[in-house]
């Protein structure tokens, strides 16, 4: 008796921690009554929707700190805040696999207003004739000041009452993106080198804007498996350009990106491609920008 007492208590505690697991994948907010409630599929249009709508949006960000959003999908509750939302702003382009089942759950009455973010970008395809696009759009800056006018126009379209304010708010943060990209433009037009290695495949949009060449471990997913082929590929272009580091990123391990680095006798530097914050970066009150400008700092250091 005290045996199976000892087992049912353990598969208690097991079914206990799974839940708390589970609660901690999924977003705490909550929807809040009086205001336009803004639900976003990932940080950088979290951060937009903030920026943009100020005291009158509660906007909810769907992937918590600390977690890596190409392979998360909703819980439950997030869906019901979705589908109980004013607005819903998702990337597109193909970052979000789960967002094509949401939309085709969404009842013929549903007044959700629902926007693409990345749509009207400058977008990247990624290979020839295919209408496949890199959805890293946000890592310009320019994208992101159109990333943010079309949160700007569904603000105004669920709460036009308050359009002035959100006019303001957006070209205030559009001033700020596009000195950000100013700032971009001066320090790496003044860099030697023009080649940078990578973890993730995730700065093309960057090196488009600022004529620089990535060459990455992985491809647009960070937890894709690289070949023999892809690591040799890599030693030869840290050779070949002499480069001083592999760039990784925080939210994925590194532990590959340093094996190779060590391999290569080079260093480890992060690049940071704004997917979400550490939970230390968002208790930091780390930004959008002042990460970009982290990144400036460290491209400059690896350029040089």
């Amino acid at each position: 008796m005290v045996r199976i007492k000892k087992i049912l208590l353990i598969a208690l505690l097991a079914v206990m921690a799974m839940l708390i697991v589970g609660c901690g994948s999924s977003s705490k907010a909550t929807l809040v009554e009086g205001k336009v409630n803004v639900v976003t599929s990932f940080y950088p249009l979290y951060e937009f929707t903030k920026e943009i709508g100020g005291e009158y949006v509660n906007a909810i960000n769907l992937v918590p700190a600390g977690v890596e959003p190409h392979d998360w999908s909703p819980k439950s509750r997030d869906i019901k805040n979705m589908t109980q939302a004013q607005v819903f702003v998702y990337q597109g382009a193909g970052f979000e696999g789960w967002v094509k089942d949401f939309l085709g759950s969404l009842s013929a009455d549903s007044t959700l207003k629902v926007v693409e973010a990345s749509q009207g970008a400058n977008l990247i395809k990624t290979a020839e004739n295919k209408e496949e696009f890199d959805p890293h759009a946000w890592l310009s800056p320019l994208n992101a000041v159109k990333m943010a006018n079309n949160i700007k126009d569904a603000l105004i379209s669920a709460d036009p009452a308050h359009k002035e304010a959100y006019e303001r708010n957006y070209a205030s943060y559009a001033a700020k993106l596009n000195d950000l990209d100013a700032r971009y433009k001066k320090e790496l037009g003044q860099t030697s080198k023009k080649e940078i290695a990578v973890s993730h495949q995730a700065f093309a949009y960057l090196c488009r804007d600022y004529g620089l060449t990535q060459l990455a471990i992985m491809g647009l997913s960070p937890d894709a498996e690289p070949t023999a082929q892809d690591l040799k590929k890599m030693n030869e272009y840290i050779k070949e350009h002499q480069l001083k580091y592999i760039f990784f990123e925080e939210l994925v391990s590194d532990k590959l990106a340093k094996t190779l680095a060590n391999d290569a006798k080079v260093d480890t530097m992060v690049l940071n491609p704004l997917e979400g914050l550490t939970e230390e970066q968002a208790k930091a009150g780390e930004t959008y920008i002042s990460v970009m400008d982290k990144n400036l700092k460290n491209l400059v250091i690896a350029l040089q």
